[in-house]
């Protein structure tokens, strides 16, 4: 039986370039799917597909047991989407702004003022409710904008990026309130750079690179395609790396040809299998030699070990936004989001032409 979102075989392209390749998911009722890749891997394509907001050029879609393709309004009446930019009203204040989402969804005006203070006040947005969202910072009209996404607590959300632009305070406050979410049944595709968020939030994990998905599992299922744990040594004489070496050897997997070795920085790296207490006999073999240390520590992999690995290159970390102390540059409107149930006619092509490839 196929997830709340699921996808077969997705393939779009812009003009010569592929954005996705035949990207498939599953994504179980009631959980998090976390989507890693650096900028152009295909990752807002997706989430633009799977949201009615692209028509891809083949493939298969159901959200929430409606087809994508074939029912884009009804789709669009049991999902939520945070973009990349804050899609808000900026002459409405936050107040209005959540107000007129909930009317779009037809919720009665009492109702709908209670909800948009309730959720100001889940996003401490409460002081600034009254006052015209262009004079907000560029993290308050972040925060505006998620406190939209969640007007009617849909069943299925997108977070394309969520936290961008966020402070790290802010940030915490949103994965508190994804995981009220998800305990409450919401199922979430989430996409990030941020590898520490994908580690914390998601139950799942899909690496996209190119288009294409190269890896899917757990946290813990992917850090184990790296080799697994890990002891480094610093030596405080150069002239004792083979003593320690040979004791390191005793304790590691592969022996001596498991060790690396970097000379300028006097350290070694053994792989291993025993965790704290395998480092604490390494410690006790160290000092019984009478070999002298700077650092030692048991390393374990990290989902940037990961995603080196799997890609050859690093996740490109997004810049932390400067959140409520900052006024937003940009000065305008982003276009990156778009609230359900407000489009109309059962086109689900939403400018394609103006796509990025992300």
């Amino acid at each position: 039986m196929a997830g709340a979102i699921y996808a077969e075989g997705l393939v779009k392209t812009f003009g010569d370039v592929r954005a996705l390749g035949g990207v498939d998911l599953d994504v179980p009722e009631g959980t998090v799917l976390g989507m890693l890749g650096p900028n152009g891997a295909g990752k807002t394509t997706a989430v633009r597909v799977l949201t009615t907001l692209l028509r891809p050029d083949s493939g298969k879609a159901v959200v929430a047991g409606i087809d994508v393709l074939k029912h884009p309004n009804e789709v669009r009446r049991h999902i939520g989407l945070s973009g990349q930019f804050a899609a808000v009203d900026e002459y409405l204040t936050g107040r209005e702004n959540l107000q007129m989402v909930a009317q779009l969804y037809q919720i009665g005006a009492k109702q709908a003022k209670a909800r948009a203070d309730e959720l100001l006040e889940r996003f401490n947005l409460t002081d600034a409710a009254n006052r015209v969202s262009k004079t907000y910072s560029g993290g308050m009209r972040r925060r505006l904008d998620l406190a939209a996404a969640l007007v009617v607590s849909p069943p299925v959300m997108f977070m394309d990026e969520p936290t961008t632009g966020l402070d790290p305070r802010n940030r915490q406050q949103l994965w508190e309130v994804i995981q009220e979410l998800v305990s409450g049944g919401t199922t979430l595709l989430l996409t990030t750079q941020y590898l520490e968020e994908a580690d914390h939030l998601a139950h799942d994990i899909c690496v996209i690179d190119h288009g294409l998905v190269i890896a899917r599992g757990t946290s813990d299922e992917l850090k184990a395609q790296t080799g697994g744990e890990r002891i480094e040594v610093v030596a405080h004489d150069p002239g004792r790396i083979e003593d320690s070496v040979a004791v390191l050897a005793r304790h590691g997997k592969g022996g001596r040809e498991g060790i690396s070795v970097e000379r300028h920085t006097r350290m070694i790296t053994v792989p291993v299998s025993g965790g704290a207490k395998l480092l604490a006999e390494v410690i006790r073999d160290l000092d019984a030699e009478g070999i002298e240390i700077d650092d030692i520590g048991l390393r374990r992999p990290t989902l940037d070990d990961v995603f080196i690995s799997l890609t050859g290159h690093a996740a490109e970390e997004p810049v932390a936004g400067s959140g409520d102390d900052e006024e937003d540059q940009d000065g305008g409107n982003a276009d990156g989001a778009s609230r359900s149930g407000s489009g109309s006619g059962d086109d689900p092509q939403a400018a394609s032409s103006k796509e990025s490839v992300k």
